[in-house]
């Protein structure tokens, strides 16, 4: 396992300023890294379309509370979309999740560039004399950060260098609005047990509510709140004999919470189905969830959108069974059977007769999950297959109809499959509503100019969309003429690495303060590597446990994307009953160029003390 040196046979680095276009929550004050120098600062480099990046926004609240006097959080927000390069979608989202420091826009990647980020989320801690300290990437490093506050606080205040001071935090005003960043919504009309329920149940993330709409939605009338969740996203309404054995009638993807629960409208009474409230990590078992986005009633049982882990799991009411249905929990596009697949972020789910459709939103595509022939399979009567319908990859994206195949769409969240049989696709980042018709393979534009619309419902001769930045719902004519456009194609635009075809590839790790590397139970990390295109990488790619890898890359291959997924685990150094154990993690999309005389070392920091 390879880890940093010692921080004192290093030279120290002086922390780059903060660059970019404008701030957020600072009441419109410029800040500057000699404005927070006596303090340490930590640098959260994150895009809001990235959940790693929302899961560390709720892991850091903890240390920012506790060091509220000695720490300064700042975000870098460095997108990777090009909605989230508009400063109007930023400044929803800062408010939609919450985030109570001060944000750097930094829409071409200035700053990320300057600390060398090369994944989201990267952190970066800054000593109170304006030294680079420590750096990690990805999630899961809260009390590795705590730690080394812990250690080096009294050390800065033993010095003088540390003048605790108040956060340049100033939140921002938010107007009162009925509903608050909605992101699902489900017609309900049934008799239960304690009455009748009549009207539209949204998942009102903003407001951590269920909300309960007059008949139709679109109106706004609220008839009934239903609180104790955290960002709730998705809603399924359970078959009406299911419901009566069970004795609720909704199940809701509580996303921050990582829960599912059970809701019963017509009385208000919640029950947690799944999940502990605490995020499921590598090693976890299915007791515990990790962002559930989106929730589907298809064959006997809820499918749910996994979000945080990228795989599709199920739940049965019946037996409160919970199991993994498919994906590896690595980042992609990769088709195949379930257990195979990979999938990006999925967000959105709807069922039809055999096909489960997908909106998978880090790839920017439809998916389907679906019977296959048995020649495609192997399998007699078929078996499960996941199949890409729209979508080429994680850095490609854009608004383009025509040929499915050709097709484009921007970090969709919803999918919703209209009484023809074609599917109606949120396209969340585009704006708009796109139409899927798998008779013909073609993609059309059936609406646009919407603010981020993320789930839909069929309501009659009217499609009812969730606009979730404007905070209410549309109503749109499914007779409408469906348009074609051709309006942009991008990839994410982030530095291409330079590298040696013979490639060595160092991730590095050091443990926090007062915990070590223990390996009595089997290996400690592990390190899978693959490319895009598959044929970029010659030798040394797959799975391994050594942090440590030789790679030959084809120089004939040119360029293309490594995909590195690492992790390690650390315990308490004391051991013994009751020691603590870590698990870090990350995953890393690094584009590269084989050139001759390039480097022949790639370094990529999962996490330690520089």
């Amino acid at each position: 396992m390879s880890s940093t040196q010692n921080p004192g046979t290093r030279p120290r680095v002086r922390a780059p300023e903060l660059v970019g276009r404008g701030w957020l929550n600072t009441g419109g004050e410029t800040i500057r890294v000699a404005d927070l120098r006596g303090r340490f600062v930590l640098l959260d480099f994150w895009t809001f379309c990235c959940i790693n990046c929302l899961h560390v926004l709720d892991e850091l609240r903890e240390t920012e509370e506790r060091f509220a006097e000695e720490l300064v959080v700042v975000g870098v927000h460095s997108p990777k979309f090009v909605h989230e390069a508009d400063p109007d979608a930023l400044a929803a989202a800062v408010e939609r999740y919450g985030v109570a420091h001060p944000v750097l826009d930094d829409p071409d990647l200035v700053t990320w560039q300057a600390y060398t980020a090369r994944a989201w989320p990267t952190l970066v801690l800054i000593d109170p004399e304006g030294y680079v300290v420590a750096q990690y990437a990805g999630e899961g490093h809260a009390h590795a950060i705590a730690a080394l506050l812990a250690e080096l606080v009294p050390l800065h205040r033993e010095r003088g260098t540390l003048q605790p001071g108040d956060s340049p935090y100033v939140p921002p005003v938010v107007e009162p609005s009925d509903l608050r960043f909605p992101a699902k919504a489900v017609p309900i009309s049934r008799d239960t047990a304690a009455g009748r329920v009549e009207g539209v149940l949204v998942a009102d993330a903003g407001h951590d509510e269920v909300v309960l709409l007059a008949a139709g939605g679109d109106d706004g009338t609220v008839l009934r709140r239903f609180g104790g969740f955290r960002e709730p996203n998705g809603l399924c309404l359970l078959p009406e004999e299911v419901a009566a054995e069970v004795g609720y009638d909704v199940v809701v993807a509580d996303t921050a919470a990582h829960r599912l629960v059970g809701l019963s409208p017509a009385t208000g009474e919640t029950r947690t189905l799944a999940g502990d409230g605490t995020q499921w990590m590598q090693g976890d078992g299915t007791e515990r969830l990790s962002s559930p986005w989106d929730v589907a009633w298809w064959g006997d049982r809820v499918w749910v959108a996994m979000a945080g882990v990228h795989q599709l799991w199920t739940f049965d009411p019946r037996t409160g069974e919970v199991a993994v249905a498919a994906g590896t929990t690595n980042e992609g596009l990769l088709d195949g059977a379930p257990a195979e697949a990979w999938f990006a972020q999925t967000s959105g789910l709807a069922a039809d007769g055999d096909r489960l459709w997908l909106a998978d939103s880090e790839t920017s595509s439809l998916r389907v999950l679906e019977r296959a022939t048995e020649r495609a399979t192997g399998e007699a009567g078929g078996g499960l297959v996941v199949r890409t319908i729209v979508g080429s990859g994680l850095f490609d994206f854009g608004f383009r109809d025509g040929p499915a195949d050709q097709a484009l769409l921007q970090h969709p969240l919803g999918v919703t499959v209209l009484p023809d049989g074609s599917v109606a696709v949120c396209d969340t980042y585009n704006g708009a509503v796109r139409r899927y018709d798998p008779a013909t393979g073609e993609v059309g534009t059936l609406a646009s100019g919407l603010a981020e619309p993320s789930g839909a419902f069929v309501d009659g001769e009217h499609l009812v969309v969730v606009e979730s930045t404007a905070h209410r719902l549309v109503r749109l004519r499914l007779d409408a003429d469906v348009v074609a456009t051709d309006g942009f194609s991008h990839s994410t635009q982030r530095p291409v690495t330079e590298v040696a075809a013979g490639l060595r590839l160092v991730v590095s790790f050091t443990p926090p303060p007062g915990q070590k590397v223990d390996d009595r139970f089997g290996p400690p990390s592990q390190l899978m590597v693959e490319s895009t295109p598959p044929g970029l990488i010659r030798s040394g790619g797959g799975r391994g446990t050594d942090l440590v890898r030789t790679i030959e890359l084809d120089p004939h291959a040119g360029e293309g994307v490594l995909h590195v997924a690492a992790r390690a685990a650390s315990c308490d150094a004391h051991g013994g009953e009751g020691a603590a154990c870590r698990m870090h993690q990350q995953d890393w999309g690094v584009p590269v160029r084989v050139v001759d005389g390039a480097p022949d070392v790639l370094t990529l920091p999962l996490g330690g003390a520089e």
